[in-house]
């Protein structure tokens, strides 16, 4: 199939807002699909060529991107970062281009869908020696050949900015609509739900539902070496009402780090996080103490990843994200970030799925095939008690001990791959205090937020003075009720003080409540602390910037969040 047909559903896509009318129009698409083509347009319909789990990515910068833009049309690389400037999106810009094309291309042909999906791929294999010079001549081709409709899609895919809002949930559906339109729907839909949760690519489940049928993809199972989506935890009150929600229940430490699937199969291991990211390259300590830790053979087990400090203390999540984005050098900073792994749960064993045991059997398997070291790769701390006070004394010690709380969790419970869910588990850490901060810079947004500061540096007070603390862009919406880019814009625009690049400096005036999950040391900002995943509450109207908060009271909240 040509590759302007897919570009004719981007575009349908992009305009129409709903999300049942996204699904019929991917629905209608698929269904008339090959099983090569098929597999191919569900990648590139969320925006990618592999699926979430893989560690590959197709690697093209803007600065890349621009220069093969301009061999294409024929135009300067400054006439398109203007344009780019203006607009925000190279999608748009390239559209443009192509569209008044200053030269004739030369060996042009039609670009169909396996050409494009094929090219891309290779943008992501090739590496070394001449790479970008190889990137260039892949991107120029297929730009060389494509309308204009086509070119603007390439780039925002090539980019990772495809922007048309097909979320996983609405690939889901137009799967099971394009497929088995006859069938009771909630039944489907769960079927296809539960094979993505196990194969971890929607692409591989279209293909299963369209050549196999609805009972294939009930019947998949999982796979070592492809990792499977977690269960995850809700948020609980408190420590009382959770004790309340079950009557055969157990408290674990809560551990601030990495989320980890440890698959072992043989003499491999394969290491992946929360996020189904492939993350064994840069822990080859974890997969020694896989080795020699784990008795069965075959099996997937979950735990969480921290970083110890010399005595033996939890360091905050940034040490360990420095580890997970590390490429060189490896041993060396295994050497001087150790880890330390705490096992809680495994699903499968010995070619077995666990899904339908409850927890309290589970962790007894998991007890019988772990050999321990402590410290180092042991067991998750655990207190089987739903007295209060026992509880709270377990949690001052979670606390005391530098982790995030507790995880209470039901031991009649089954496991749910992919889901959030109130019979299973329940988190209880410690409610943080919003803070008030000034707004002291902030970036240019593109796409959407072009000509928005889409991003906004947060400040705390300082010696009469300002100092960054982080940087937010979420709990703002683009229109409507509430805190708005368009409200905040007219706040901000008269209050910029100058620009570089596209960060500029706005005098501190402007003052928000900002709530956020943790305080965390950082030397990426002159405070010397950063908040984890802060989100605007509200403009505070009543508040000038000499009533913001200081840097003594983060310093204060940092220590008692983790009982310092």
């Amino acid at each position: 199939m040509e590759y302007e047909a897919l570009a004719g559903v981007y575009e349908r896509l992009e305009k129409e807002s709903s999300k049942l009318g996204k699904t019929s129009i991917i629905a209608d698409f698929i269904k008339r699909l090959s099983g090569e083509e098929l597999e191919m347009a569900i990648h590139l319909l969320q925006g990618r060529v592999f699926p979430t789990w893989s560690d590959k990515e197709v690697g093209i910068a803007t600065l890349l991107m621009v220069k093969a833009i301009s061999s294409s049309t024929g135009f300067s690389a400054e006439d398109i970062n203007r344009k780019f400037r203006d607009r925000g999106d190279l999608g748009l810009v390239v559209e443009e281009l192509v569209e008044g094309r200053r030269q004739s291309t030369l060996f042009s042909r039609t670009l169909m869908i396996v050409r494009v999906f094929e090219t891309l791929r290779k943008l992501a294999d090739t590496e070394g020696k001449g790479s970008q010079s190889m990137k260039f001549r892949l991107v120029s081709e297929l730009l060389n050949s494509a309308s204009p409709k086509e070119a603007k899609y390439i780039v925002r895919t090539v980019l990772g900015e495809l922007r048309i809002g097909v979320a996983e949930g609405i690939v889901r559906d137009a799967i099971a609509e394009a497929f088995f339109p006859t069938e009771g729907k909630k039944d489907v839909v769960n079927a296809v739900e539960w094979a993505f949760f196990m194969k971890g690519d929607y692409a591989e489940v279209a293909a299963i539902a369209k050549e196999k049928g609805l009972d294939a993809l009930r019947k998949v199972s999982v796979e070592i070496g492809r990792p499977v989506q977690v269960l995850l935890a809700e948020k609980a009150p408190s420590l009382e009402k959770a004790l309340e929600t079950y009557d055969n229940l157990v408290l674990e430490f809560k551990y601030d780090g990495m989320r980890i699937q440890i698959h072992k199969k043989g003499e491999r291991t394969w290491l992946y996080t929360r996020k189904l990211e492939n993350v064994t390259r840069q822990f080859p300590d974890i997969v020694r103490m896989c080795k020699k830790g784990i008795k069965a053979s075959n099996c997937i087990v979950e735990g969480e990843v921290i970083v110890m400090d010399s005595g033996g203390r939890p360091q905050p999540f940034q040490f360990l994200s420095q580890r997970i984005q590390r490429k060189y050098d490896i041993d060396d900073v295994a050497e001087k970030m150790p880890v330390q792994v705490n096992l809680f749960d495994v699903i499968h064993l010995g070619g077995e799925d666990l899904f339908g045991k409850r927890f309290g059997e589970r962790r007894e398997i998991l007890e019988g095939m772990i050999k321990e070291e402590r410290g180092i790769f042991q067991l998750a701390r655990q207190l089987r008690t739903k007295d209060l006070k026992k509880a709270e004394a377990f949690y001052r010690e979670a606390l005391k001990s530098g982790h995030e709380g507790l995880i209470v969790k039901n031991l009649d419970s089954l496991y749910q791959p992919g889901r959030r869910v109130a019979g299973g588990w329940l988190k209880v850490k410690p409610t943080m205090e919003n803070l008030d901060l000034v707004i002291i810079g902030g970036t240019w947004g593109t796409g959407k937020r072009a000509g928005w500061l889409g991003s906004l540096i947060l400040g705390c007070r300082d010696n009469g003075g300002f100092l960054q603390c982080g940087m937010i862009g979420t709990g703002i919406k683009e229109k409507g009720e509430g805190v708005t880019f368009e409200s905040l814009m007219k706040l901000l625009k008269p209050l910029i003080e100058s620009e570089n690049g596209s960060v500029v400096r706005i005098k501190p005036k402007v003052v928000v409540e900002v709530a956020y999950e943790e305080i965390q040391k950082s030397p990426n900002y002159d405070s010397g602390y950063a908040l984890r995943f802060p989100r605007v509450v509200r403009i505070r109207f009543d508040r000038k910037a000499v009533d913001a908060d200081a840097l003594e009271r983060i310093e204060r909240l940092y220590g008692m969040q983790k009982g310092k």
